[in-house]
């Protein structure tokens, strides 16, 4: 597709490239992105959703300043990182994560919020409906609902085909972790499989957690998606493999760092998604008249090097319907 062709079928989706818009306007647009985990831990995905920003036309430093708030993974300090840039009159803030997006509609009606990776938002009171999320809301969610949850239960099974039990390990202060938990017992109850609820708060509890795994002889284990545990997925994968347990994640990068499995959203790709409706709100779209888009591809991840170590023989079923196989 040469250059023209590409302007208008950009133009047929309204995702034009604005550099010109940028160029006529003189204006430098700020924004705020506000997120719990680390930026270093999130360097792949945030340089995706950067990309996708300048194939729109909008670099930053040049026509766009983006105020970085970044929790380091402690989600009390959101609250205050949110009404930070509210006082800073951005034009709008991203926010990845259900509680960044809470905090950030906490602390503002009025500034739009492009929210990314939420994975049920309507559930988590964020907006009103996906098609019309009303109020100042928008963006991306992180799964088509909770049924994520009862596939990863699944397939976790299949790798792990002898176990009962499966323990779920979620942040205490995550309210969304807390919903998913109810989620995977209702899945539990169907594939006739025990769910023990595990919560921690913080790195410091990770230690204690698998010592009481280990006490309880945990099968299997499935790890939130909340960011604590993005964060500190290499010590996480660490105790994993010292303890034998076979692992599902929620993130394909745990997986590449030595974890087990994970059936998931690609982050870096989806998140670029976010920038179209940066783009559009920049252009004057309301929030509230932009549908929440959600992911139609997940992906599913395999580190067989990981389960040579666990001792794990996957069946041939499971590594055919794998998306990645990691050797």
């Amino acid at each position: 597709m040469n250059r023209r062709d590409t302007v208008v079928a950009l133009a047929a989706l309204g995702l034009a490239p604005l550099a010109t818009h940028a160029q006529q306007t003189g204006r430098i647009y700020r924004i705020g992105y506000l997120s719990t985990p680390t930026r270093k831990s999130v360097e792949r995905a945030l340089e995706s959703f950067l990309s996708a920003l300048r194939k729109l036309g909008w670099v930053e430093g040049k026509n766009l300043l983006i105020e970085y708030r970044w929790a380091d993974g402690n989600i009390e300090r959101l609250p205050a990182l949110a009404t930070e840039l509210v006082g800073l009159k951005v034009e709008l803030i991203v926010a990845p994560a259900v509680a960044a997006v809470r905090a950030a509609k906490n602390a503002t009606s009025s500034i739009p919020i492009v929210m990314i990776f939420p994975n049920d938002p309507v559930a988590s009171g964020l907006v009103a409906s996906l098609r019309r999320p009303g109020g100042n809301v928008t963006g991306t969610a992180g799964s088509a609902g909770n049924e994520i949850l009862g596939k990863q239960l699944q397939l976790l099974k299949e790798i792990v085909p002898r176990s009962s039990s499966v323990t779920f390990l979620w942040n205490a202060a995550s309210t969304e972790s807390q919903l998913h938990l109810k989620e995977l017992e209702v899945a539990g109850r169907a594939l006739r499989i025990e769910i023990r609820s595990l919560k921690v708060r913080g790195p410091e509890d990770f230690e204690s957690a698998f010592a009481a795994m280990a006490r309880d002889k945990a099968e299997a284990l499935l790890v939130s998606s909340d960011a604590l545990f993005l964060i500190n997925r290499k010590k996480l994968g660490e105790l994993t493999a010292k303890s034998r347990l076979p692992t599902m994640w929620n993130y394909s990068e745990s997986v590449e760092d030595g974890g087990l499995a994970a059936y998931a959203v690609n982050m870096s790709g989806f998140i670029g998604q976010a920038a179209n409706y940066v783009d559009k709100i920049l252009k004057g779209a309301k929030p509230a008249d932009l549908p929440v888009e959600q992911p139609t591809i997940f992906e599913f991840v395999i580190n067989m090097k990981t389960a040579k170590a666990l001792g794990l023989k996957i069946p041939e079923t499971i590594l055919l319907r794998a998306d990645r196989v990691i050797e």
